[in-house]
């Protein structure tokens, strides 16, 4: 009954055994050999233009090394209010650009609103110009709520990036669970509507440590090879990564363990709103679940053994969530499986007994 973390997970078998055979034999290193090519010609397949792709270890290094790609003197990210790069990752863009910062924007359930952003744009350009100079839009598809950026929405972002001259950037943590969720393409949820850089994730879906930052204007690659090499992401043995990305991204390894998750959150969703103990926050779309119980029945249930984090309150949320209530997460992934709903459900019936 492990729902904390899609990060809690191991890795895919196929993954695994990729990276039992890159461990045999020897090929060039730092991001020369058989594997690195290989999976780089993939990436161009999947997107279905030519791209560059530059392998990062967590994806808090792959948003901080597609912020660096961007960076102006005195740079302003704009992301979500509760954006993981502005909330979760420590000041990572800031150190990894010499001073750069992200400037938060409202929006409902995760997504920016892109009136807002211009808003802010306009505002920062004229009013806080001895503030710094906008140098970037991120958004995060899956977001930090569970919700998905439809492709209009990101069109409409994209818009605002335009006209403002603006890279616009996806933070793909959960890239495949979006992308399974709007039964849409790689190209079409990136660079079809505006986005330049990418945040590629795949730890979070089956991979044991793989993450990649995307370009799609090349233009944006021209020192990213040496913004990794500067902050320690040029790994000798790149061959470990690219071992992953190759089982990842073959036999549609990546879509299938998504939509395993999304499948597994959608049960989870069902039966946490059909118990009558816990009542959804809002619909999921991806494979995070949120849901309001009572602070007693949480504590009950994790002392028991069900494992889930409690969460703070979006802004936007409107919702009412009482004193002695808690607003917990729940996130499934490719190991979830119908028993630990079962088992879940279970527990939460034997609750209070």
């Amino acid at each position: 009954m492990i729902f904390s973390s899609d990060n809690w997970a191991g890795a895919h078998p196929t993954i695994s055994a990729a990276l039992a055979d890159a461990a045999a034999g020897q090929d060039p290193a730092y991001g020369s050999g058989d594997w690195d090519r290989r999976v780089a010609d993939r990436f161009n397949e999947i997107f279905e233009r030519e791209v560059a792709v530059y392998f990062a270890a967590t994806g808090t290094a792959a948003n901080a090394l597609s912020m660096s790609a961007c960076n102006r003197v005195g740079g302003a990210a704009f992301c979500h209010s509760e954006a993981h790069m502005t909330v979760d990752e420590f000041g990572a863009l800031g150190f990894y650009t010499g001073g750069a910062r992200t400037w938060p924007v409202a929006g409902a359930l995760g997504r920016i609103d892109p009136q807002a952003l211009d808003a802010a744009i306009v505002r920062f350009e004229h009013d806080l110009a001895p503030a710094g100079q906008p140098m970037a839009v991120t958004i995060t598809q899956a977001t930090e709520v569970g919700t998905v950026y439809a492709l209009d929405e990101i069109a409409t972002i994209a818009d605002v990036c335009r006209r403002h001259r603006l890279p616009f950037h996806m933070d793909g943590a959960r890239f495949a669970n979006a992308l399974v969720a709007l039964d849409t393409t790689p190209a079409d949820m990136t660079w079809r509507r505006g986005i330049d850089i990418l945040s590629f994730g795949g730890t979070k879906n089956g991979c044991w440590m793989a993450d990649a930052v995307v370009v799609f204007d090349l233009d944006l690659a021209r020192d990213l090879g040496k913004l990794r090499h500067r902050a320690g992401q040029n790994f000798s043995k790149s061959r470990f990564i690219a071992a992953q990305f190759d089982a990842y991204l073959s036999d549609d390894v990546w879509l299938s363990s998504a939509r395993h998750a999304n499948a597994m959150a959608s049960r989870l969703a069902t039966m946490l709103g059909q118990s009558n103990r816990i009542r959804l926050a809002w619909e999921p779309q991806a494979n995070e679940v949120f849901g309001i119980m009572q602070t007693a029945l949480r504590e009950e249930l994790s002392s028991r053994g069900a494992r889930f984090h409690a969460w703070g309150k979006p802004a936007s949320f409107d919702g009412m969530i009482g004193d002695d209530e808690t607003l917990c997460r729940f996130v499934t992934s490719f190991a979830t499986s119908d028993d630990d709903i079962e088992s879940f459900r279970k527990l939460l019936l034997a609750s209070g007994s």
